[in-house]
């Protein structure tokens, strides 16, 4: 089946005289089960609005306008628009917006689309865009929830646990904002053409309030990426990157005040932590 559905694809794309961009991160769906997972587990149903970012041929597109109330794809390479225009002819609830999605006022984009639906992100994300794409949709702060194929090490990231290897500054981000699940793996096999690397479905509920309670998000969030910032190092010596005007002495006194120990790493620190860390770092420069 999935042979029969890529042949149909490499035909479609040869007759439109399409070519893949490795620059654009393209990798195209070719097992409709897939699409059909993914278009499951965003929950979409006739209530939503569907963000979806970079449509490819429209595999998931035609799965997400079976169960939504609008779909508008994103799309960056007008070679594919004309494709679009064939395969989406069917679903009067599709739209294409040419554009970079980065560079998109996403919450003016929702105004418009999607009056009167609740608006929800669902999409075969390109590779090279995973982080700026999500950290774009997430300050947003207009989706309900996103559902994102991505590379499987990444969606781990997202999901990781404090003081392991794959926890980071973005897996605070993200955890801070959202509530990340991994739904499940992709084989390479499923795309053309095939990535070096396992994908896995993302799903992350927006949160209506964060977790920890902060004085200063941009305060919170600079503590935490100084504390990654040399990531073989203590806190201590981490947070020197950013706040090296107080002096390593008086960090030292600030990571024991929050009832850390001195030579913790970065990496150990949960929401809690960094929370109580960004708020003491605060009062301390005044």
């Amino acid at each position: 089946m999935a042979q029969n559905e890529q042949q149909a694809i490499e035909a479609l794309l040869a007759r439109h005289g399409f070519h893949f961009s490795k620059s654009k991160g393209q990798n195209f769906l070719i097992d409709r089960a897939v699409p059909r997972a993914i278009a499951e587990a965003s929950g979409a149903d006739e209530t939503n609005g569907v963000l979806e970012i970079g449509p490819g041929v429209g595999a998931l597109s035609s799965e997400l306008c079976r169960r939504a109330g609008r779909v508008v794809a994103v799309e960056l390479d007008t070679a594919l628009l004309p494709i679009l225009d064939e395969t989406m002819a069917d679903f009067d609830n599709f739209s294409v917006v040419s554009a970079d999605v980065l560079k998109l006022d996403l919450p003016a984009l929702v105004r418009e689309r999607f009056g009167g639906l609740t608006p929800i992100v669902c999409a075969n994300l390109p590779y090279n865009i995973t982080t700026p794409a999500l950290t774009a949709l997430i300050e947003a702060k207009c989706f309900e929830s996103l559902t994102v194929l991505i590379q499987r090490e990444v969606a781990q990231r997202l999901c990781a646990a404090p003081g392991t290897a794959a926890y980071g500054a973005f897996s605070v981000f993200m955890q801070y904002y959202t509530e990340p699940e991994l739904c499940f793996e992709v084989p390479p096999e499923k795309f053309i053409p095939r990535p070096k690397v396992t994908s896995a479905v993302l799903r992350a509920e927006m949160r209506r309030e964060p977790p920890v309670a902060v004085a200063d998000e941009a305060y919170f969030f600079r503590t935490v990426y100084a504390a990654f910032a040399l990531r073989r190092k203590t806190l201590v010596n981490s947070l020197m990157t950013a706040f090296g005007a107080l002096g390593k002495d008086k960090l030292a006194q600030l990571v024991v005040s929050c009832g850390l120990d001195a030579n913790v790493r970065g990496e150990r620190l949960g929401l809690e932590e960094f929370a109580r860390l960004s708020d003491a770092l605060r009062e301390a420069e005044g």
